[in-house]
């Protein structure tokens, strides 16, 4: 099996068994990691039932001791990834604002058109948010315009929690060395692999927000964002990025 979805959690005990069971469902076989940070819901409970039911040798649990940050829960799920040595790794919410059918479209813009970073990108071709207020997608849109700017990608979807990750992307950009906890961390993991040489894609997707449970979204996070984004030009200037390894072709 060479395709792992991440999934972090908090508190998602009314959608983690309904987004495993939609990944399960789909036409190409995907294993899941989830990265559960002591939800008190029992969130991780619901996971342990369905391992031991249905989906023991494709579902998989890490529990850690409270809220660590979206960030180290992330890179906690890229080593086990590495560790494991799948070959294509996933970025994906618990609350179905990422639709798990769009996973296939990311999975083929890495394993057959050549992508090195695959976003589900809700701004690449409009703005395509559901059900978010107007204030918050008009925050969201400018924010990643802020950062394009700023670092000068050519992404439009700058804080896109969606993705697809080649493993040599993960093994290349040294995961001890991404500082940011929360959304800046999808920030700078674009950037890093952008400085790094990788190729980066947006895939269209139309992004929904969750019906249930409790967004974890906040002002702090937004302004670690927008920080953050300034520090990691400033750092960029000095820091020696490693390059992604060219691929040549030995005449046979």
């Amino acid at each position: 099996m060479d395709r792992l979805v991440i999934i972090p959690t908090y508190n998602e005990k009314e959608n983690i068994e309904a987004i495993i069971r939609a990944v399960m469902a789909l036409p190409l076989e995907f294993h899941i990691l989830i990265i559960d940070d002591g939800s008190p819901d029992g969130t991780a409970d619901i996971v342990k039932g369905l391992q031991k039911k249905e989906f023991k040798d494709k579902l998989f649990l890490v529990e850690r001791a409270g809220k660590q940050g979206l960030g180290t829960a992330y890179i906690c799920g890229f080593k086990w990834a590495i560790e494991h040595k799948y070959d294509y790794i996933f970025e994906m919410d618990a609350d179905f604002s990422h639709n798990p059918q769009d996973l296939l479209k990311l999975y083929d813009a890495c394993a057959n058109q050549g992508a090195d970073v695959a976003i589900g990108s809700r701004y690449v071709s409009g703005v395509n948010v559901v059900n978010w207020p107007m204030g918050r997608v008009l925050m969201s849109y400018f924010a990643s315009k802020y950062v394009r700017f700023v670092l000068g990608m050519n992404i439009h979807d700058t804080t896109a929690g969606f993705k697809c990750y080649r493993r040599e992307v993960l093994e290349t950009i040294e995961l001890d060395k991404i500082r940011f906890k929360g959304y800046a961390f999808q920030i700078e993991m674009k950037f890093t692999a952008y400085k790094c040489g990788f190729n980066i894609v947006e895939v269209p997707i139309i992004f929904i927000n969750r019906v249930l449970g409790t967004s974890k979204m906040s002002g702090g996070i937004f302004s670690e964002a927008l920080l953050g984004v300034i520090r990691l030009k400033v750092s960029s200037w000095t820091r020696k990025y490693p390059m992604k390894k060219l691929e040549i072709n030995t005449p046979s």
